[in-house]
């Protein structure tokens, strides 16, 4: 008889046993550096004042959606697992798994994306930005796979650990934050609005790009729900969470809205680029107003930010295929925790080697820009098909009795579902709108065509390993139980 591959002792979901080390701070900071970026300052100040207006609708139609969504569903179902586990328990286990392969899959190019940002920054530590190196995949690829090394260390020696990362990353993101903030209000307050903000420049557009863009806004404020991927990690989540996410949500709205304003206070939109645009804001106006001492300050901050950032994710979409491992629909080695560290390092080491690949072949005849506005697409429209899951979920559980410690939407279902459905659409409109290739590819065909092709492999992928080889192995660990389990009494 064969032994159960799974070691260690077992929680009441059924999963391994894994200490809780997460509290109220480490949660808030977690939130921060899963749902803040500055390099979506960057977008939307890019695109003019008419972001002043859609940060608030953003934020209206998917963050409140989204974050009211996950305080119920978090507090039904507290495990490890968070959207994999939603998901199963309102549509079965193949609705489960294709979520969780989707979420999880869509941050692999997210690491790419994220360590991009982070090394374009890097290039302003102790100069003005090297140019030389601005446009060179060498560098951006060196920088990108060493993040990924140390993050991927940092994450297997334990949460206990790799939350530090995670805390000073966001501390990073706020000190850049505060750095821009207060150098475009100084700016502002020298020199005149370097963009005029008037009622018709803030005034939305009606044009198909102007709407595409308004999708690109509300993933801004996508990763509030990566915390509850490592449920169980967290102290008394039925407390924690709501707490973190009120307190974060304010945060990151503050910090989107005002960091927008205060770029567009210190250049034109016209020296504003999606790669390098604040830390691009805060060199110029540090050297006009003659404190570029700090530039490298920022510049280390930004970086650290998306350290922080690329360890978060890694250490929470880990525990998907940790989760599905311990369903027994992935090979058994995805449930097993490292005998000192107690992480799942099968996940976590499978993950950082498949981001990394993914990096290379990003740059195989790609400029960096290419390659940005790529992994952007293909990071969009992977990350916010598991949402559809997550708002149906969300409705679809409002018929399902809960234990009286669950925390309820205020309002009653009746409130959840409406927000909920205010969610499901925001997503899909985001979803059918990030396929239509940028006014300025050349190749709109083919871009697109490449755009539907990716999307429809990743989903055929996940149909194929959920089929017969997984079968395969939810059969033998049932024949091996059944095996196992001791006669019937007579």
């Amino acid at each position: 008889m064969q032994s159960d591959p799974i070691d260690g002792a077992r929680s009441a979901s059924g999963a391994p046993h894994v200490p809780r080390v997460m509290g109220l701070g480490d949660l808030i900071f977690f939130y921060v550096i899963t749902g803040f970026s500055l390099q979506w300052i960057a977008a939307a100040a890019a695109a003019g004042p008419q972001s002043l207006v859609i940060w608030p609708c953003a934020f209206v139609c998917f963050y409140l959606p989204l974050a009211f969504s996950v305080l119920e569903l978090s507090s039904r179902y507290p495990a490890d697992g968070g959207l994999y586990v939603w998901t199963r328990e309102a549509f079965g286990e193949f609705p489960g798994f294709i979520t969780g392969w989707f979420y999880w899959f869509s941050n692999l190019p997210y690491f790419a994306n994220v360590l991009y940002f982070g090394g374009s920054a890097a290039l302003f530590i102790g100069t003005a930005g090297r140019t030389d190196l601005s446009a060179s995949p060498a560098y951006f690829v060196a920088f990108s796979l060493a993040a990924v090394v140390l993050v991927t260390v940092v994450n297997l020696v334990g949460l206990n650990v790799g939350k530090w990362l995670h805390n000073l990353g966001a501390v990073g993101m706020w000190v850049a934050s505060a750095i821009l903030i207060a150098l475009g209000a100084m700016s502002w307050h020298r020199f005149g609005m370097a963009t005029a903000v008037t009622a018709s420049s803030v005034r939305p557009g009606l044009r198909l790009q102007d709407v595409i863009f308004w999708s690109s806004l509300a993933f801004a404020f996508c990763g509030t729900e990566a915390a509850s991927f490592m449920g169980e990690e967290i102290k008394d989540p039925r407390r924690t969470i709501p707490r973190a996410l009120l307190i974060s949500g304010t945060l990151i709205a503050g910090c989107y809205f005002l960091g927008t304003l205060m770029t567009l206070a210190a250049l034109p939109i016209d020296r504003i680029n999606g790669l390098g645009g604040p830390i691009a804001a805060i060199a110029d106006t540090a050297q006009r107003l003659h404190w570029q001492w700090l530039i490298p300050v920022a510049a280390v901050s930004i970086a650290l930010g998306q350290l922080g950032s690329a360890g978060s994710f890694l250490a929470a979409c880990s525990r998907i295929p940790f989760a599905i491992g311990v369903d027994r629909r992935l090979p058994p080695a995805f449930a097993r925790l490292h005998p000192r560290w107690g992480t799942p390092y099968v996940a976590l080491i499978t993950q950082s080697v498949l981001a990394a690949l993914l990096i290379l072949l990003s740059q195989a005849g790609a400029s960096v820009r290419g390659a940005y506005a790529i992994l952007i697409s293909m990071t969009i429209i992977a990350n916010f098909i598991p949402y559809l899951f997550l708002f149906a979920a969300m409705i679809r559980l409002q018929g399902v009795a809960a234990d009286r410690s669950v925390r309820r939407v205020p309002g009653g279902p009746r409130v959840a579902i409406c927000l909920a459905a205010l969610g499901f659409m925001t997503t899909l409109l985001a979803i059918a709108l990030a396929f239509v290739p940028p006014t300025d590819e050349p190749h709109k065909a083919v871009a697109f065509a490449k755009t539907v092709g990716a999307t429809a492999l990743v989903f055929a992928v996940g149909c194929g390993i959920f089929a017969a080889p997984l079968s395969r192995w939810a059969r033998k660990s049932t024949a091996a139980h059944t095996e196992a389990a001791p006669p019937p009494r007579r």
